[in-house]
């Protein structure tokens, strides 16, 4: 039978492995820079909580925006890659809609491309291109020095139809959620700067 001599030198010994170990079980709580709910959630509750929405197209910095039906729509652009519209959704659009032999839409090309870089990321600008084939679209692209925003090679006329244009030389402004705030034809591109900046600000 233990003595008492050897029980204290036992308690001794013990104490301070118990107030280490209980030490560093309570360090390990925190150093995973969670939360204090996400540290103070059991097992069971961790494993329950909702995992983040998958990236859907049109999603920004703040969030996911809810794609418009004026939106839902791809096309082929004139350098044949693939467009999703639904990637404009939550911030206002600008259809150009445009024709290689078109002397008024070749006029708008300066003060469209001047628009498109001035609010480059804060409004999508997009020239759809028809009633010719997509080698003339390309030749006007380059010509017009509009290539740094995109052109769709809509020789089919389904975005036209779309949006129910009838004559080239035509613009069609949607504002943030996707409904028409402007459709019409602007000489020369004469008052699409301000239209746009109404919508940007």
């Amino acid at each position: 039978m233990p003595t008492t001599q050897e029980n204290t030198m036992r308690a001794r010994t013990l104490i301070p492995a118990a107030v280490t170990a209980l030490v560093l079980a309570l360090a390990g709580c925190g150093s995973d820079g969670g939360s204090a709910a996400g540290a103070s959630a059991g097992p069971e509750q961790q494993a329950s909580s909702p995992s983040a929405p998958a990236p859907q197209a049109g999603e920004t910095g703040g969030g996911t925006a809810e794609v418009p039906e004026a939106l839902e729509f791809s096309a082929t652009t004139v350098d044949g890659g693939s467009f999703d519209a639904r990637t404009l959704a939550g911030k206002p659009v600008v259809l150009w809609f445009w024709a290689p032999w078109c002397p008024k839409c070749k006029a708008q090309a300066e003060e469209t491309a001047r628009v498109a870089e001035a609010h480059r990321g804060e409004v999508g600008v997009v020239g759809v291109a028809g009633l010719d084939g997509t080698e003339a679209m390309k030749r006007f692209v380059a010509e017009t020095g509009t290539g740094e925003f995109t052109h769709l090679s809509d020789e089919n006329g389904e975005v036209w139809k779309r949006f129910e244009v009838t004559e080239q030389s035509r613009y069609v402004i949607l504002d943030a959620s996707g409904e028409t705030v402007y459709d019409g034809v602007l000489p020369g591109g004469d008052g699409l700067a301000e239209k746009v900046a109404g919508l940007a600000g």
